[in-house]
């Protein structure tokens, strides 16, 4: 698809006055539910954590500035045709580097649903959702695009994936990974990024699995992850004979005991409301599209609960919500991927998506709520960069921008394992004529 054929259009964000009105209105007539003695975080979100952020949204958080910050990264929207599914208009960021030969990244955001193995070859651990979207690259941009002599500089899209944020949403059923990745790989040709790489974590990690079987070579020459999970074929593991012994040594190899611990506790105690959504998204939509009260409640658990103990504060909260609630097609829209993913939580995510052999780079962070045991990343795919951290959980590029960046610059940069991968654009400026 070339650039001139499908146009793009500035996007600038303006939730309507009535818009607004309307959801104060909600929020002055919200009827909160009652709370045990004591329950702390055991039960879900404190009641007083929702009404202390319910009574800012009213009264103290001003959008329009937010919505002017927001204004403030470069956003486009383009219509990109899908097979069978007809044309959807896709809101993206696109932020050039003034580096001519910028590496081109695609980054996607989350909203978690996977598997990672277990104790038993026979189970699967199905993880939930994190509510993420695309203001997840913001703070990467300043550090991936900037021209520096010691370190690659990037060209980085950040898709709006259908159904989230500002993107029109399917509006059939059947919409799964090859038409997510169709829409990943058509709009990056689209901006005339033929040869790319691409990053992402929770969701953004599940469909770049399917995106680097389909695309791999052609088009993506090599994804990173900050979200190390997934559900091997038997044709995968039997790629990886040291692999299968270290699963047989499990019981004395203690850190793979302890990501699958990690794993199976999330399973049992935080997974729920991801089977709901897998099964059911219709009926739990209607909660989530007409009480802003629900869905932050929603939404706020998982960002407090799954990051290092990561410090937001309650405008970051409340922004992040506000995208879910004035989206496009309406924050129910952006739960059916799970049903679609799983075929109504029948299958796993994962089960179409082959081994792929171009070069995967992999960030663990250790309050991740479920990752695959370091040892046994070769599951993934062709892993060529590596790299274990201190601090950071499931929102690692809110929570640990510096150190993800860090890490896209060690493996896409000079003396790097995927320096070079992308034909002609290797992120470093070239001398000028007048150099010596």
């Amino acid at each position: 698809m070339d650039g001139d054929q499908v146009k793009e259009t500035p996007f600038v964000l303006s939730i309507p006055d009535a818009t607004l009105d309307l959801l104060h209105k909600k929020l002055d007539l919200a009827h909160f539910p009652d709370e045990l003695d004591g329950a702390a975080w055991n039960y879900g979100v404190p009641l007083a954590d929702v009404k202390r952020l319910v009574s800012r949204w009213k009264d103290g958080f001003d959008w329009r500035k937010h919505e002017a910050e927001i204004n403030r990264l470069p956003m486009f929207t383009r219509d990109i045709d899908i097979d069978e599914f007809g044309t959807l208009n896709i809101h993206y960021v696109h932020q050039r580097s003034e580096v001519e030969d910028a590496i081109p990244l695609l980054f996607v955001h989350g909203c978690k649903c996977y598997v990672s193995p277990s104790l038993h070859a026979d189970e699967e651990l199905v993880v939930g959702p994190g509510p993420g979207h695309f203001l997840e690259v913001r703070k990467l941009l300043p550090l991936l695009t900037t021209n520096s002599p010691e370190n690659p500089s990037f060209h980085v899209v950040a898709i709006s994936l259908p159904g989230f944020g500002f993107s029109d949403a399917p509006s059939k059923p059947g919409f799964a990974a090859p038409q997510y990745a169709q829409v990943m790989n058509r709009l990056m040709l689209s901006l005339g990024y033929d040869h790319y790489v691409y990053q992402g974590g929770d969701w953004g990690h599940i469909l770049g699995i399917h995106a680097a079987h389909i695309y791999g070579h052609q088009h993506i020459k090599a994804w990173h992850t900050n979200a190390p999970v997934v559900q091997p074929r038997l044709i995968d593991l039997l790629r990886h004979p040291r692999i299968i012994l270290r699963m047989l040594l499990l019981p004395f190899d203690k850190p793979a005991r302890e990501a699958i611990t990690v794993s199976k506790r999330f399973f049992a105690v935080g997974s729920g409301y991801m089977i709901e959504q897998a099964s059911k998204p219709q009926t739990l939509g209607y909660g989530l599209a007409d009480s802003p009260v629900g869905l932050l409640a929603w939404i706020y658990e998982k960002l407090v609960s799954w990051t290092d103990d990561y410090p937001w504060t309650d405008d970051e909260v409340l922004e992040w919500v506000s995208v879910y609630w004035f989206s496009r097609a309406g924050p129910a829209a952006s739960v059916r991927i799970y049903y679609e993913m799983s075929a109504g939580n029948t299958r796993s995510i994962t089960q179409s998506a082959p081994w792929s052999s171009i070069p995967l780079g992999v960030s663990y962070f250790p309050k991740e709520i479920a990752r695959l045991p370091a040892s046994w990343t070769g599951l993934l795919g062709n892993v060529a960069y590596q790299r274990e951290h201190a601090k950071g959980g499931h929102f690692a590029a809110t929570e640990q921008p510096e150190v993800l960046a860090d890490d896209l610059r060690k493996m896409f940069g000079r003396g790097g394992p995927a320096f070079g991968v992308v034909p002609g654009k290797d992120g470093y400026a070239r001398p000028s004529l007048g150099a010596q």
